[in-house]
C-alpha cells in the first residue's frame, strides 16, 4: 500500500487545527506522516502541532502556496494529502486516498468537495451547491481539466516534483489549489471522488471583504496562469488527451 503524507498549512488557526489533528488521529488508516506548516502564526499553532506529535515546519514567507509548497517539498510519502487547518476529514479519508491510488497507478490526483459547518441549513446549501459547485465548474472551464480543491485533495509526490517549477511561488496572491491545477499537464489525470468527505468552515461567508479578496485572487491567479499557457492552448491539449484516451479505450 502506498504511503500517505498529509500537509496542513496554518496561519493563526490553532483552535481549528487542533480539531483537524484530532480527526486525523482517529482515521481508520493512519497517515504515515502529518506535516503542519506554520506560515508565520502569532497564536498557538506551533504548540498545537507539537502537542499532537506531528512534524512541524516553518515557512515565514506569507502565502498559502508558499506554505503548501514547503510542506509538499518536505513530504516523504508517495502520495501527499492536502487539508486546511479548518478541514474535518471523515474517519475513512486517508484510507480512501490510499485505496484509490493503490488501485490506479495512472491516477495523479484525487479531490472532492466539502461539507460546510458552523452555519445554518441555507448557507450549507449555498456553500455546497453554489460556492463549491461553482468553483469546480468555473475553474474546470478556465483550466480545461478537473480542478483540485485545497481543503480536500491528494497528489502523487512524483507529480508535484514535476510541476513544482511551474507554480508561482514569487506571487503571494495566488491560491495553491488553483495554481497547482493549472500547473498540471492535460494528461495528468485528476479524479473527483464524491465519497471523499471533509467538513470545511463556513467562514468564507463571514464578511464581504474576505469573499471579495478570495475572488480577486482567483481572477488574478487565472490571468497569471493564462499568461503561461493560453486558454485556447489548454483547450487544445485537453481535446487531444480526450481523443487519445477514447482511441485507447476502443
Amino acid at each position: 500500500m502506498c504511503t500517505v503524507s498529509v500537509v496542513i498549512p496554518s496561519f493563526n488557526d490553532a483552535d481549528m487545527l487542533r480539531q483537524c489533528l484530532h480527526d486525523l488521529s482517529r482515521q481508520t488508516r493512519a497517515p504515515d506522516e502529518i506535516i503542519v506548516v506554520d506560515n508565520g502564526s502569532t497564536d498557538d499553532t506551533s504548540d498545537v502541532a507539537a502537542a499532537a506529535g506531528v512534524r512541524l515546519i516553518f515557512e515565514p514567507r506569507r502565502g498559502v502556496l508558499r506554505a503548501t509548497a514547503a510542506g509538499f517539498d518536505a513530504a516523504t510519502g508517495e502520495v501527499i494529502g492536502r487539508l486546511d487547518a479548518d478541514s474535518r476529514p471523515a474517519p475513512d479519508w486517508t484510507a480512501r486516498v490510499a485505496a484509490r491510488f493503490d488501485a490506479d497507478s495512472d491516477l495523479v490526483g484525487l479531490t472532492s468537495t466539502g461539507e460546510f459547518y458552523g452555519c445554518g441549513r441555507f448557507w450549507r446549501f449555498v456553500g455546497r451547491h453554489v460556492y463549491l459547485a461553482g468553483y469546480f465548474w468555473f475553474v474546470g472551464l478556465m483550466a480545461g481539466q478537473q480542478p483540485v480543491f485545497g481543503s480536500n485533495f491528494a497528489l502523487r509526490r512524483s507529480a508535484w516534483q514535476l510541476v513544482r517549477g511551474r507554480v508561482h511561488l514569487d506571487d503571494p496572491h495566488v491560491h495553491d489549489d488553483l495554481d497547482i491545477t493549472f500547473a498540471l499537464e492535460a494528461d495528468m489525470r485528476v479524479e473527483y471522488d464524491a465519497a471523499l468527505r471533509v467538513g470545511v468552515s463556513a467562514r468564507p461567508f463571514d464578511n464581504v471583504a474576505g469573499f471579495k479578496r478570495r475572488a480577486s485572487w482567483a481572477f488574478h491567479n487565472i490571468a497569471v496562469c493564462w499568461n503561461d499557457v493560453s486558454w485556447w492552448e489548454r483547450r487544445r491539449r485537453a481535446r487531444a488527451v480526450r481523443r487519445r484516451r477514447a482511441h485507447a479505450a476502443r
